[in-house]
Parts: structure tokens; C-alpha cells; sequence
């Protein structure tokens, strides 16, 4: 589990509601059921509007993948290239077959394959990138839904609030009322930016982080298995591949 993005999500929720009682208001007075179904039922229907229904419907699992995602660190994956690359350079392209039920990573053992399989760099390479770009594509579709409810959730704040005034000013024969409605009305806009900048946007965000963490792990991967194939010596690869980590990392990679 991402534990930043469920601190992030408790600690501003908890700022909201401490700002409450400090205020001394009650959380009643800032509930209101009907500026619920505008804000967060206009988000989704603006949504469904933008997205077909399969990409909507997964918004399931991308939420799961704002908690739960896991991305290989990058030093794992070069020690696991460079560990490839001694067996090819000690015993051949060949051994890596008996190594590939050794292998976590799928883009690696995705790769190994079509290295011991014989395929051509060039082809072997033109498969790589273009399941990069196919989960690029995913990833951008699934942060692009939250993007789109974050921009639209303080629309439909606005929305509500305007529909609310209309309704108090259409009724205007109680003025004691008057302050009460306005409150009400302004409640869809308060729902519409919480939406957005608690939920949505920062959602987006972090999906945005986590693709590109795990694109650039998939860009180490093309590399080191095409020097693998192309049998380069595991030092240089690693070398090469080390350029990928920031230097305190690498430096303490290195001392350890």
C-alpha cells in the first residue's frame, strides 16, 4: 500500500474538519444531500460524457492503483539485467532460458525470450517500445478520467450554487431564511473544490508519478536486454544502466 497517499487524503480531510470545530460550526451545517448528487453525480456524468463506458468503468482499479501501486526498484532491475548478462556472457544467450522461471518481471522475461528465441534487434526492440507505448496509453486514459472530474467537480459547485440562490430568491417571504439558504448554496462549490483538489486532481497526479516511474523502468529494461543480446560485458551494462539512478542512490548502492 501507498502509505503517502493515504496520509495525504486523512491529513487534509483532518485539516477540514479540525477548521470546523474550530471554528465552532457543527458538521451538520455542512452537510447537504442534494449539493452531493450535483457536484460528485455531475463529475461522473460529465465523465460518462467524455469517456466511453469500459473506460469509465475502470476507474475501479486505477483508484486501487493510486493505493496499492508497485512499481520495481530500479536498482532490482539492473542487478537482475546485469545478473542476465554474466550468464549470456559466461555461457551463452541459450543459458537464459533456464533462468527465465527466475525472473519476476515480465517485461524482462518478455524480452529474455525473444533474446534466446533468436529474434532480430531491430524487431525485438520495435516489440519492447511498442508495449511501452501501449501502457502509456493506458495509464495516460486512466489519469485522464480524474483530470476530467477534477476540472468538472467546481463547474458543477457552481452549478448547484447558482440553482440554490434561485431557489431561495424565488422565495423570499421569510428574510430569516435568507442566511440559512445562502449557506446551503454555497455548500455545492465548498463539495466542488474539495472534490478537486482532495480527490480527483491529486489522484491524477499520483497516477501521473507512478507512470512515469514505471515507464522509465521499462525504458531500463529495453536497454540493458538489447546490450545483453548484443553481448556488451555486464560492467559496462551495468555502468550504462546506472546512469538511470540518481547519484546519492548510486553511490550508495555502490558502498553497499
Amino acid at each position: 500500500m501507498d502509505i503517502a497517499s493515504v496520509i495525504g487524503v486523512i491529513v487534509a480531510l483532518a485539516l477540514i474538519a479540525g477548521s470546523i470545530i474550530i471554528g465552532g460550526g457543527s458538521f451538520g451545517a455542512f452537510f447537504d444531500a442534494p449539493s452531493v448528487m450535483v457536484v460528485f453525480g455531475g463529475a461522473i456524468a460529465a465523465a460518462l460524457i467524455c469517456f466511453p463506458l469500459p473506460n469509465f468503468l475502470s476507474i475501479f482499479s486505477v483508484v486501487m492503483k493510486v493505493f496499492f501501486w508497485r512499481v520495481e526498484s530500479i536498482n532490482d532491475v539492473i542487478k537482475t539485467i546485469v545478473g542476465l548478462a554474466e550468464v549470456a556472457r559466461r555461457d551463452g544467450l541459450l543459458a537464459l532460458e533456464s533462468k527465465l522461471s527466475e525472473v519476476d518481471n515480465p517485461f524482462i522475461a518478455l524480452g529474455v525470450q525473444m533474446a534466446v528465441d533468436g529474434t532480430r534487434p531491430e524487431v525485438m526492440e520495435d516489440i519492447l517500445r511498442t508495449e511501452l507505448d501501449a501502457v502509456a496509453t493506458r495509464h495516460r486514459d486512466g489519469k485522464a478520467l480524474f483530470d476530467c472530474m477534477g476540472r468538472f467537480a467546481p463547474a458543477f459547485g457552481m452549478i448547484g450554487t447558482l440553482m440554490g440562490l434561485v431557489i431561495m430568491l424565488g422565495d423570499m417571504s421569510d428574510p430569516s431564511k435568507i442566511g440559512a439558504g445562502m449557506a446551503v448554496a454555497l455548500l455545492t462549490t465548498m463539495y466542488g473544490a474539495i472534490a478537486s483538489n482532495v480527490v480527483f486532481l491529486p489522484f491524477a497526479e499520483k497516477l501521473g508519478f507512478t507512470n512515469r516511474q514505471e515507464l522509465l523502468m521499462m525504458e531500463i529494461v529495453i536497454r540493458g536486454i538489447m546490450a545483453v543480446q548484443s553481448g556488451e560485458n555486464p560492467r559496462v551494462i551495468e555502468q550504462k544502466l546506472n546512469t538511470f539512478v540518481p547519484p546519492k542512490q548510486r553511490t550508495a548502492e555502490e558502498a553497499a
